[in-house]
């Protein structure tokens, strides 16, 4: 049975209404990100499992490095759930400065950690990233799943395009990222698909103070605000 001209008109309309709300949801989420996160700087976006259980060694790990960029004047901005994004939360909640949580809307796997100053929560994954590299005056990834590299190689696209300025991006456990680091080299670089200066757009540190300390020192040299230079080229984030 064909659908008359009619009824595929409304279906059509159906669907371009959704559509269209769909947009103001969107443009919903980036007002109240941009509204409640405009004075947190300077802030570390950090990024690792949600699957990390509290008893575990990355878990102690990210905790106290959010609570030394805490206590140093740093505020942390996390994904809001659990594992590292509640240890970092839980850090900078114990700290002197802000902490903050990115919350997303999955199915089965994440609900809001209670370590949070600032809690927002997101419907869409794309929304959320832009507040994570907004605000961030530096990024420490430790370990984690295809979430964590999503989000590492989305922030090592954008400093190495230009699009977000040069800010600090530091890889935590060195034995954990050793192998994806080889990778780069021996297939990315060897390919030639990336440039060999492309590995100096990141570290890879060990201890907390290490962390900090790389921070500090990158803007000890350079200063927090972008350069004349970096303005005329970043993505209006």
């Amino acid at each position: 049975m064909h659908k008359r001209p009619e009824d595929r008109a409304s279906v059509n309309d159906s669907v371009m209404t959704r559509e269209s709300w769909k947009i103001f949801q969107i443009m919903a989420e980036f007002v109240e990100g941009f509204e409640r996160l405009a004075q947190i700087k300077p802030s570390v976006s950090m990024f690792g499992s949600a699957r990390t259980p509290p008893d575990h060694p990355y878990y102690k790990l990210a905790e106290d490095i959010a609570r030394a960029l805490s206590d140093a004047g740093f505020s942390v901005v996390s994904g809001g759930g659990p594992g590292i994004m509640e240890a970092a939360n839980k850090g900078a909640f114990a700290g002197k400065s802000p902490s903050i949580g990115l919350n997303i809307q999955l199915p089965h796997e994440q609900s809001g950690n209670p370590y949070q100053d600032i809690g927002l929560n997101f419907r869409h994954f794309f929304s959320r990233k832009v507040m994570f590299v907004k605000y961030a005056s530096a990024y420490v990834v430790l370990p984690g799943g295809f979430g964590t590299l999503d989000e590492l190689a989305e922030i090592l696209t954008l400093v190495q395009t230009g699009k977000t300025r040069r800010i600090p991006i530091i890889l935590v456990h060195s034995p954990f990222w050793e192998g994806l680091v080889d990778w780069f080299k021996e297939a990315l670089v060897a390919e030639g698909t990336i440039n060999e200066t492309d590995l100096d757009l990141f570290k890879v540190l060990d201890e907390p103070k290490a962390v900090v300390d790389a921070i500090f020192d990158h803007y000890e040299a350079r200063g927090f605000e972008p350069s004349q230079e970096e303005r005329e080229i970043l993505l209006d984030l």
